[in-house]
């Protein structure tokens, strides 16, 4: 028996919020308590991090008039995405891509500046900033979703211009508007899955064994 092992229960609970989380678009107006906002920030801080530099920043959009200027921007380079992606654009129009105007709450996540004094584990990778913030990203998505509110990541934005907006320091890099509130219902599967854009891989294609490409034969693929 592993004494380190939570009980069935509680590991059900830490799957069935990995298996149910998802990019949410629709929003309900109902206000968020601090106190449960507070607790999802708190689970991001719980993230791992490379050299511990923490390197995740958190804004919360609290003026109305700053929130209509993201959503603006978003909007905007929403339509340039959709010059880019050329034969699909149409089809990409037609798919919602944000609540910045109906969720509860608006964040921006941002990579601190000053990051090229910490080489701990980034002096070959320094990318491992934006990987440790991703880290916190989940733990809040996740956090959120255990206790039933949904959260969206948006990331389409110039990030000079949203660190004009939000008046970031230079170095600092936005990474992330997150739409969080009370949604609804949650998406039965990835709402890019259910609108037909692309569809989750098989798992089996993921994995290899010692060399690129070569399949792993210990792994099944699992529904979901």
């Amino acid at each position: 028996m592993n004494t380190n092992a939570f009980s069935p229960a509680e590991i059900d609970g830490v799957y069935r919020a990995i298996r149910e989380r998802r990019d949410m678009r629709h929003f309900l107006p109902t206000p968020i308590a601090p106190e449960q906002l507070e607790r999802f920030i708190g689970a991001a801080h719980q993230a791992p991090s490379v050299g511990l530099m923490q390197p995740w920043r958190f804004i919360r959009i609290a003026d109305s008039r700053l929130r209509r200027q993201i959503h603006a921007h978003v909007e905007d380079e929403r339509v340039q995405t959709a010059h880019a992606l050329d034969q699909r654009a149409q089809e990409f129009m037609r798919l919602k891509v944000e609540g910045i105007l109906e969720c509860a709450e608006l964040l921006v996540v941002a990579l601190m500046d000053d990051r090229e004094s910490y080489v701990f584990g980034r002096r070959t990778m320094p990318q491992m900033d934006l990987a440790s913030a991703s880290c916190a990203i989940q733990n809040f998505w996740l956090a959120a979703r255990a206790e039933g509110i949904g959260v969206g990541w948006v990331s389409l934005f110039d990030p000079q211009r949203l660190r004009e907006l939000c008046n970031m320091p230079d170095g600092s890099a936005p990474i992330a508007v997150l739409c969080v509130g009370h949604v609804e219902q949650f998406y039965p599967a990835p709402m890019l899955e259910a609108e037909g854009w692309d569809k989750r891989r098989p798992l089996s294609g993921l994995i290899y064994e010692d060399t690129w490409g070569k399949p792993a034969p210990l792994v099944e693929d699992a529904a979901g």
